[in-house]
């Protein structure tokens, strides 16, 4: 199927974005999977891509906002100009809430092949198989595939101290203390302070979920990374909050541009 995207929308710095952290480059596609949907899309020219395998998703890429608009809301700010435009092409996607807890819950203090190769044990262990044109995969598991999991044998795929973590969130959410889908409904705020009662997320990681999963653009999660910008660009402040809805958007730019062009913060 060939479909066209005119606005920002460049696959190689979306799956370099840390965002998440199973795409991945196959026979000349970018492969996206969202629970059993697997889609893979490659630029064919222009604002033309190919995609085939699964259903091309709006709302997973966020088609209904115009990025090039916003990266014109960074005039004045020579750092965020800089990132806006390294990052243009950017796209923060909708994924699922429970894949992007336990994926988050993981990434803390670890590098993104870390994270990367972490996550895709769980789904091989845990998560059941999807055939496609071009290879079986597996899904990451769903909170009751993943409940037959214990403490040690996430252990053994690397997950380290999070290993509780993990049990604690999938523990929450089968046994309905923490509905995933009913907490969709509430403010920025109680969302975040409802996601912090699993224990191991912390607001770093609550607003991770909240930018990525939940489509709260105004949050704008502080790593080390975000952290260090702040402090050496903007004398310890938050630049981004004064962007309101699309904070996380202009977020995500910094980080980008500091991790892909190695910023000596």
């Amino acid at each position: 199927m060939i479909i066209e995207i005119k606005d920002d929308f460049d696959l190689k710095k979306i799956a370099d974005s840390g965002q998440a952290f199973r795409i991945a480059e196959v026979n000349g596609f970018y492969r996206f999977i969202h629970k059993d949907n697997v889609i893979y899309i490659k630029n064919i020219g222009g604002p033309a891509y190919e995609t085939t395998g699964g259903t091309f998703s709006n709302e997973y890429f966020d088609i209904g906002r115009n990025y090039s608009s916003i990266k014109a809301l960074t005039a004045g700010d020579d750092f965020l100009s800089k990132a806006a435009a390294f990052g243009q092409g950017i796209r923060i996607l909708r994924q699922d809430p429970f894949e992007t807890m336990i994926t988050f819950i993981i990434s803390q203090r670890k590098s993104i092949p870390s994270i990367k190769a972490c996550v895709e044990g769980i789904a091989r262990k845990y998560g059941h198989p999807i055939k496609t044109e071009f290879e079986t995969i597996y899904s990451f598991p769903t909170p009751i595939e993943l409940s037959r999991a214990t403490e040690a044998e996430l252990r053994e795929l690397k997950t380290g101290y999070r290993a509780p973590y993990i049990l604690d969130a999938v523990a929450r959410v089968t046994d309905g203390t923490l509905d995933l889908e009913k907490i969709a409904g509430l403010s920025d705020t109680e969302l975040i302070e409802e996601l912090k009662t699993v224990c191991g997320i912390g607001d770093k990681v609550a607003n991770c979920i909240g930018l990525f999963a939940y489509g709260r653009t105004v949050l704008a999660p502080v790593d080390t990374w975000i952290g260090k910008i702040m402090d050496n660009y903007y004398g310890g402040a938050n630049p981004f909050n004064k962007y309101g809805d699309v904070a996380g958007i202009m977020q995500q730019y910094a980080f980008f541009y500091a991790v892909n062009t190695k910023l000596k913060l």
